[in-house]
């Protein structure tokens, strides 16, 4: 299949956000009652352009953007640790808060890639499988769907792995954050039908994963039809 500039803006915006999640993840923000991190206000925004991905160019081409921004957050990780290795400059104060922002300790990384891997597999496979089942109608079912199974698995994962036997653990605190992605899923509908409606036009593709070969670490290239 040629590949559109479109493909492209979509798969970028979701590295994108992504990495954005990841830096500003560090801070947290009251919401009444809730304590949330500030990363709640983007992530679900990598689900949705997941979502379109997957509902436009199939299973396949959402199966690879995964797992570049896997790889891409890894880079990200790597230089960010790297940079804070740097002796800093005596009159540069400010080596305590550039570890605390872009700091990462094993623990948190190892959360955050094992809840993104699961969560993303998952809620592309379940999309594509719905949108066979639901013979591509209901839209929304699909992706407030798979974003319902996704992200849960993957707000699980990452704060069980992050903070199990810590005094912030909390079993409140996987609802809190499941919640508010899916709400964000929810108001962000019409858009996702406006912008999948005018990919599949533009691009004069519709994928169906007919089949595809789901596994993951599949580099099989035959893998879906387009109506």
């Amino acid at each position: 299949m040629k590949v559109s500039y479109r493909l492209l803006i979509i798969a970028v915006l979701f590295i994108t956000c992504l990495l954005t999640a990841n830096i500003i993840g560090s801070k947290v923000f009251t919401l009444g009652t809730l304590a949330l991190p500030a990363a709640v206000i983007v992530f679900p925004f990598s689900y949705i352009f997941g979502d379109i991905l997957t509902e436009v160019y199939g299973y396949k081409q959402a199966r690879r953007v995964i797992w570049l921004g896997f790889a891409c957050n890894l880079i990200f990780v790597f230089f960010a640790w790297l940079g804070g290795l740097l002796p800093p400059a005596e009159f540069w104060g400010n080596q305590t808060a550039y570890e605390a922002i872009l700091g990462y300790t094993p623990r948190l990384l190892g959360a955050s890639v094992a809840g993104y891997l699961a969560g993303s597999f998952l809620n592309a496979y379940i999309l594509a499988r719905m949108k066979i089942l639901t013979k591509g109608r209901w839209l929304w079912s699909r992706t407030i769907g798979s974003t319902i199974i996704g992200e849960g698995i993957d707000t699980a994962i990452f704060i069980f792995i992050a903070f199990y036997g810590t005094p912030v653990f909390a079993a409140g605190m996987i609802l809190n954050h499941w919640l508010a992605k899916v709400i964000i899923e929810i108001a962000a509908t019409p858009l996702t039908y406006k912008v999948v409606n005018t990919l599949k036009k533009h691009d004069s593709i519709d994928t169906y994963d007919m089949k595809t070969d789901f596994n993951p670490l599949s580099l099989r290239e035959k893998s879906a039809s387009s109506r």
